[in-house]
């Protein structure tokens, strides 16, 4: 009673001997100097990070669980924290609570007001922390939060790692940068997705999983309009219009815009692929070619076409299959204009027009076109006749031939005559037939 009390009296006579600010109850005090002693007395059993406050625990130990107690009342979106759903709720309400002081211009959060005085401090990056720090110490806001983020980010600057992995060495800036390295090594993923239960190591990476359920994609790019899902996929796209290739590569020169792409670039130049299929061995440069690699072992495939129902193993090949339902032909000949569905359609007519046949048969000496021909070419030398039919056992040389073959068994008839309506196995029974409604003989 006495302490709700001094609510109505402004009485606090509790003070801290380190900065003289004052308290109304002692446990208001001890909390405060946690801010000077760094003392964190609360920590998490599951992965063992420090907090002053068990209000923070608390919060903390929900990204575990994921459970997510918050609900919008107008949209039904759920958040794990109050001051989250508070957020949220100002997107509905159009509410901007946090002024700039300098210009009068409103914000609806107060991260968005920190990174707007920046453009009243006027000042280089390497000081605008420190700059910005006083400037929010002055206008009331929690200034012990930000001088703790100013110490981290001066690490930038001086290239201090205090934190290290106990299993490989690794450095980091921040401690629960090492937590979630650990992870790593321990396998450990604690984050789940609730619709299909895939875990993941980190929040972001749940998150980002989330999109693939819901589809929302909430960043625009306000010159050409295309829509993403995540905001450093816009960032990334906006490089497109501006041309900035701001990633150099010191061994060849070539810029890129992206520094994923500069880092793929790079292994050109070192030969390194470090990603390996446990299955058969085989080394990529890059994780994606190493999942799309594994999908050959697995039989995955999990790109359906909504159309006709085929399923492919990769996005790529989708895209081109979907061109037979819609008649696109985007590749064009400079020579003479044909138009063809798929970029090898058209490489294989240029050499119609240039003659050319790079690839040659080291037996009987003929040429081909393409090198995927010269290897089906060489199973007449071998005899190798890698596709048999599951139900005769019959092999053949090429797929396409086995494909045919498979009719005879299943009865298929997919070449229809637009005149009679009599069916054919194969296309060329059709173009035969043809000839007896044009009265050609043959």
């Amino acid at each position: 009673m006495k302490i709700h009390y001094r609510i109505h009296t402004g009485e606090r006579p509790f003070a801290c001997k380190m900065c003289g600010k004052m308290f109304r109850c002692n446990n208001s005090l001890s909390k405060h100097i946690r801010t000077h002693t760094g003392g964190k007395p609360f920590s998490c059993t599951i992965c063992g990070k420090m907090f002053k406050r068990s209000s923070h625990l608390t919060e903390h130990i929900m990204t575990h669980t994921g459970e997510k107690c918050c609900s919008c009342p107008t949209c039904g979106k759920m958040f794990a924290y109050n001051r989250d759903l508070l957020k949220h709720s100002r997107s509905h309400t159009g509410e901007k609570p946090y002024h700039c002081k300098t210009c009068g211009k409103v914000f609806g959060y107060s991260s968005s007001l920190f990174k707007h005085m920046r453009v009243h401090a006027g000042l280089k990056p390497v000081y605008v922390f420190k700059k910005m720090y006083l400037l929010f110490k002055e206008f009331n806001f929690y200034s012990y939060k930000y001088n703790y983020e100013m110490e981290r980010h001066y690490r930038i600057h001086t290239g201090e790692k205090p934190f290290s992995c106990k299993t490989c060495g690794k450095m980091f800036v921040r401690s629960g940068s090492v937590v979630k390295h650990m992870r790593i090594h321990t396998g450990e993923k604690p984050y789940s997705c609730k619709v299909c239960g895939k875990s993941f190591r980190q929040t972001n990476g749940l998150t980002v999983h989330m999109i693939t359920h819901t589809g929302e994609k909430r960043h625009h790019c306000e010159i050409c309009g295309k829509m993403f899902a995540r905001s450093n996929g816009l960032l990334r796209h906006k490089k497109i219009h501006t041309s900035e290739k701001p990633y150099y590569c010191k061994t060849c020169g070539k810029t890129f815009p992206l520094r994923n792409l500069f880092l793929i670039h790079t292994k050109r130049h070192t030969g390194e692929k470090p990603y390996h299929c446990k299955t058969c061995g085989k080394m990529f440069k890059r994780n994606s070619h190493l999942k799309e690699h594994i999908r050959i072992h697995t039989g995955e495939k999990p790109y359906h076409c909504k159309t006709c129902g085929n399923a492919f193993r990769y996005r790529g090949s989708l895209l081109v299959h979907m061109r037979t339902h819609s008649g696109e032909k985007p590749y064009t000949c400079n020579t003479c204009g044909e138009r063809f569905c798929y970029l090898l359609a058209l490489k294989k007519h240029k050499a119609v027009h240039t003659g050319e046949n790079p690839f040659s048969c080291t037996t009987c000496g003929k040429t081909f076109t393409q090198r995927g021909s010269l290897l089906v070419h060489m199973r007449i030398h071998s005899g190798e006749k890698p596709y048999s039919c599951k139900t005769c056992g019959k092999s053949f040389t090429k797929k396409c031939t086995l494909l045919v073959h498979v009719r005879i068994h299943t009865g298929e008839k997919p070449y229809t005559c637009k005149v009679c309506g009599k069916s054919f196995t194969q296309r060329g029974g059709l173009v035969v037939h043809m000839k007896t409604h044009a009265g050609k003989k043959f």
